[in-house]
């Protein structure tokens, strides 16, 4: 469902992986081994993230942390489309 609205394959990945565990923190290569995309196309939607308020970013050294803006104005309803969408998304168990 959240494919309709979001076309960017990698941004849905990153906004179900934000809106799902707000305390999560991470960097590009981190990200990039949990979703397993590449880091480039990465870091773009995380800066179209970061432009949209949804992510903030931290520099610790040279590295950029990011985790979820939680005063984002409609995470808990961003939130909610992410858990509902999960649970339409998985196939129905048929009992035979």
């Amino acid at each position: 469902m959240l494919d309709i609205f979001v076309t960017s394959r990698v941004r849905r990945k990153i906004i179900v992986v934000f809106a799902k565990y707000p305390d999560f923190k991470t960097h590009v290569r981190g990200l990039a081994k949990l979703i397993k995309e590449d880091p480039g196309n990465i870091q773009r939607e995380l800066n179209h993230l970061v432009d949209g308020d949804f992510l903030t970013v931290t520099k610790r050294g040279r590295i950029k942390i990011y985790q979820t803006n939680k005063s984002f104005p409609i995470l808990k309803e961003l939130q909610s489309i992410v858990i509902k969408s999960q649970k339409s998304s998985r196939p129905n168990k048929t009992i035979n």
